[in-house]
């Protein structure tokens, strides 16, 4: 099937087709990832910049070992190492970049909208690895492939996206991905931490009464608390949060008995998760989403640069 997209910026320009597309790519990248020798060629002479401007570990990193992976040339860039200390405009940095001829920006951002601006402006490819409160499509479809390789399908699944709602760029991306591939979706947060018009983000269900919902679920997908981007005291304590929020070893038998714990990481130990829950062998796919990232995301820059298919197999 033909992947007709430059960019990956908004998860809802792409069809339930496109994704699977993606995360079956993955999967021939779980191969390569499996081998004694992790590297193919599949994208040599390829160059990639990344472009963080904000804090990251796991989406930096797994996109620095993808592009090893791959054989991509990149460059790391961004934040206190830029000359937009010294009063350079983005636009400027970037044309700057591409004067290097390069095929990919990946970018992260505290600003939404800085990844369509940088794909308006550099003629690469880009890739969102996160803007502001807005979207982060990477870690959506990584999402999608840890669900899909524990339930075998996507179709008709219940998934339950809980806490955070009103300041995660996570759920700007993962609800309608969801919905694209046919999930029913409840988002289960306190008033303070919902968006003002939560029907917005397209999801079936909103409630604040998360032990109502548990028993439904198929997915229990746990956000963390955005507590840089808070304003003010959205709740009267952690504890509390915890109390009526937090997916917790006593709330076990609420679960169905093969429903599936996400969490986009990293976790807040004591107050969305307990460590048992966060830890549970059967329930806790949380270490599979870390390892799904580098699978999505060395498909995600394959399809988009259309690699070499020589390089996949060899």
């Amino acid at each position: 099937m033909a992947f007709n997209h430059r960019h990956l910026i908004d998860i809802t320009e792409y069809s339930a087709d496109d994704i699977m597309l993606v995360l079956e790519t993955a999967v021939k990248f779980r191969e390569v990832n499996e081998r004694k020798i992790k590297k193919v060629p599949t994208l040599k002479g390829f160059t990639v910049v990344n472009m963080f401007n904000e804090p990251s570990t796991r989406t930096r990193s797994s996109f620095e070992i993808a592009e090893k992976r791959l054989s991509c040339d990149s460059l790391n860039f961004g934040g206190s190492s830029t000359s937009a200390v010294k009063g350079e405009s983005l636009v400027d940095t970037v044309e700057t970049l591409c004067s290097y001829k390069i095929d990919m920006v990946i970018v992260r951002d505290k600003h939404a909208g800085v990844p369509r601006l940088i794909a308006d402006v550099s003629g690469a490819h880009v890739i969102d690895a996160g803007d502001g409160k807005h979207q982060h499509p990477t870690q959506a479809l990584l999402d999608l492939y840890s669900i899909w390789e524990k339930k075998g399908d996507l179709a008709g699944l219940k998934v339950g996206v809980v806490g955070d709602i009103g300041h995660s760029r996570v759920c700007g991306s993962l609800i309608p991905a969801l919905k694209i591939m046919g999930c029913e979706v409840t988002v289960i947060a306190p008033p303070t931490l919902m968006p003002a018009r939560p029907d917005v983000l397209g999801a079936d269900h909103v409630t604040s009464n998360f032990d109502e919902a548990l028993p439904e679920l198929d997915v229990v997908y746990m956000l963390r608390i955005q507590r840089e981007r808070l304003e003010g005291a959205p709740y009267p304590s952690l504890r509390e949060y915890n109390q009526l929020f937090g997916l917790t070893k006593e709330r076990e038998p609420l679960m169905k008995p093969d429903a599936i714990i996400c969490h986009p990481g990293p976790i807040n130990r004591g107050v969305e998760l307990d460590s048992y829950m966060a830890d549970h062998p059967n329930r806790s796919v949380i270490l599979d989403q870390v390892y799904a990232g580098i699978l999505t995301r060395m498909a995600e820059m394959y399809l988009l640069l259309g690699g070499s298919e020589d390089g996949l197999t060899a």
